[in-house]
């Protein structure tokens, strides 16, 4: 199956047709054709070379939509356009009209940011109620080992119990006296790492989202980017319980 290649009922679910289980329906029913031939339960499709019709329509598969993966420097603004002119993640990714982000990061940090066309998407991957796993790697300095264990059993913040997963501290190979704290939430509310490092007493020297689902760095360098690949973009698109190939 090529990249591109689908099974017939998400072919036509994905073209607004209808619900996949309503789509295997038409396909049972003998009313989809592919190269002017009858479909077949659970066939393999490609829309951009095949011709697929319902009831002798047509079927018009809409453009695919873009995805990237920005190593988001320090010092850039997670926002369109800033009145202080001030850098921007948009300078920094091709200018693909649509191209909205997937949750903004703060100012100072720094990591995965995911941007796509797909509007709808971004706004399920990014509600509370979707879970997806977003880790963090803070360097910070204070009674680390006091504050991790805190942070394992969960800390009070103005809106709402935060209680990450898999919290782990190493000393830092790059700062003197001071360690990596790696945790992972699922919330991502806003600030919501360094409101929780101020919490227990930490001093937050540099943070970064190293992966957001399953999206990660990698050796993505700091400014630069890349669309993500087939395999990505479908793993994230499961995620939100969207139709997936």
């Amino acid at each position: 199956m090529s990249d591109e290649a689908m099974r017939i009922h998400r072919a036509l679910a994905r073209a607004g047709i209808a619900s996949r289980r309503k789509a295997e329906e038409l396909v049972a029913a003998g009313r989809v054709r592919v190269n002017g031939v009858v479909a077949r339960t659970g066939q393999s499709v490609d829309p951009a070379r095949d011709a697929i019709t319902v009831d002798g329509r047509p079927v018009v598969q809409p453009k695919a939509a873009s995805w990237y993966v920005l190593h988001k420097p320090s010092g850039v603004l997670t926002t369109r356009s800033d009145p202080d002119g001030r850098p921007t993640v948009f300078e920094l990714v091709p200018a693909d009209p649509g191209l909205t982000y997937v949750g903004r990061l703060d100012y100072m940090t720094e990591g995965v940011l995911l941007l796509t066309t797909d509007g709808d998407a971004a706004h399920r991957l990014t509600h509370p109620s979707s879970g997806v796993p977003r880790r963090y790697v803070a360097t910070v300095r204070g009674a680390v080992k006091a504050a991790a264990q805190a942070i394992r059993a969960g800390v009070e913040l103005e809106d709402g119990l935060a209680q990450p997963e898999e919290v782990t501290v190493t000393p830092s190979p790059a700062v003197p006296r001071a360690f990596e704290l790696s945790l992972t939430i699922r919330e991502g509310r806003t600030r919501e790492v360094r409101r929780l490092c101020e919490a227990v007493g930490l001093e937050v020297l540099r943070l970064v989202r190293t992966s957001f689902g399953p999206v990660t760095l990698g050796a993505l360098a700091p400014g630069a980017s890349r669309p993500l690949t087939a395999r990505e973009r479908d793993l994230l698109l499961a995620l939100t319980h969207s139709e997936t190939r």
